[in-house]
């Protein structure tokens, strides 16, 4: 193995185990599809991961250290000012640890019994006190970005709606609108010159987080149960395991049969 992916995690980490928490990634994947969702969450075997953008991650950190800076000075930043938005960046003790996903983020303990948590990007404050969720992304397109409208961003607005929730069950008001600061490198220069240049642009979007309640509760059904879910339809990964393992019956076949025909292997084998 590679080291970076180990496809049999530690049980206290599975569902059942001592430090089992449902993050915002793991509602995103039950709802992408059950199957392997289960097989993550109860059995311990999540999709090999895909490797981390280093260059969106640090787009996300310099984001982070400017905004902490209008933070410290409750000031409104530039880009707000931009679009007319009334709000400053939320000051609030817990702020660091609501960012940080790996301490668990802003996290509810569900009446399901289960410990739900999501490592949010920012929050922002209106004069009422009104927080909203603020969400990082960073790409190159060409053409200014203005709205996410594509089927693959269901998964971005999906995200806003779980920390919009997961604040207000920590009793904050929270504005149904969240936002995207979305930073666009542009493509037009002539000359790269060692560094790229960054359109910012800030997209609204009015969430709804009506569904979490219901899927957390079929979460919890599918977690209870002991019959393995259906794969959905679209799931690539479902569909190369099982057009894997079609594969490799006749080779176990053959092996079994080799294995037969030899005392010492059927030895090995208990047969």
């Amino acid at each position: 193995m590679s080291g970076y992916y180990k496809p049999d995690r530690n049980h206290n980490w599975n569902y059942g185990g001592k430090h089992f928490r449902l993050s915002r990634s793991k509602i995103s994947l039950f709802l992408d599809c059950k199957r392997c969702f289960y097989i993550d969450n109860k059995l311990g075997t999540a999709r090999p991961p895909g490797f981390p953008f280093n260059l969106n991650s640090a787009v996300d950190a310099l984001l982070k250290k400017e905004f902490d800076a209008h933070r410290a000075a409750k000031s409104a930043h530039p880009l707000m000012k931009a679009y007319g938005l009334d709000a400053v960046p939320f000051a609030h003790t817990q702020m660091d640890e609501w960012r940080d996903s790996l301490r668990g983020g802003i996290v509810c303990e569900h009446h399901t019994g289960l410990t739900v948590c999501g490592g949010v990007d920012d929050i922002w404050v209106t004069p009422n006190d009104e927080l909203i969720v603020v969400d990082y992304k960073a790409t190159s397109k060409d053409g200014k970005i203005e709205s996410l409208d594509e089927a693959w961003h269901d998964g971005y607005k999906r995200q806003i709606e779980v920390y919009q929730w997961l604040l207000r069950q920590n009793g904050f008001t929270v504005s149904n609108t969240g936002y995207w600061v979305y930073a666009n490198a542009s493509k037009d220069k002539e000359a790269f010159d060692g560094k790229l240049e960054f359109e910012l642009t800030l997209i609204p979007y009015s969430g709804d987080d009506s569904w979490v309640e219901g899927t957390l509760v079929a979460i919890k059904t599918c977690l209870d149960s002991d019959e393995l879910p259906e794969s959905s339809a679209d799931c690539d990964y479902c569909r190369y395991r099982e057009a894997v393992g079609k594969k490799l019956i006749p080779f176990q076949a053959k092996a079994k049969k080799q294995a037969m025909e030899q005392p010492d292997q059927r030895a090995t084998l208990g047969i």
